[in-house]
């Protein structure tokens, strides 16, 4: 079973998210909307499948980290989220809230030793017709 295909977004916190928003388009050509930037790219084993990668900044008050008091969360993407927790839960890690469905993917969460939530996402990919 494959675990981390790749990564899938990066997101902190700031004081004021819209002025450094505003800073990434300036300086470095980071296009976002109210949720953030979004690259997308090609796989490149399937060339007919679209992928993206999420980077988004929070505001400094936001929960969305917890139980993690850190300033950053890292998301990955995974083939299999349902088995994947199932293992990492056998193997003893920190498994926090419950898998949340949309319809651009799956989402769950886990804690790694340093005290980071890391989340998993299984997305649901555009196939080129």
């Amino acid at each position: 079973m494959k675990r981390v295909t790749g990564i899938g977004g990066v997101f902190f916190k700031a004081n004021d998210p819209e002025a450094l928003k505003n800073w990434y388009n300036k300086h470095l050509g980071i296009e976002s909307d109210p949720y953030g930037g979004l690259f997308r790219w090609r796989e490149h084993d399937n060339p007919e499948k679209l992928g993206s990668t999420a980077w988004s900044i929070f505001k400094q008050s936001s929960e969305y980290f917890q139980p993690s008091p850190k300033e950053f969360m890292m998301n990955y993407r995974v083939e299999n989220l349902v088995e994947l927790l199932k293992v990492l839960r056998e193997e003893g890690v920190e498994v926090v809230g419950k898998i949340e469905e949309y319809d651009y993917g799956k989402f769950g969460w886990v804690i790694d030793p340093e005290g980071n939530k890391i989340e998993l996402w299984e997305p649901i990919d555009k196939q080129l017709l």
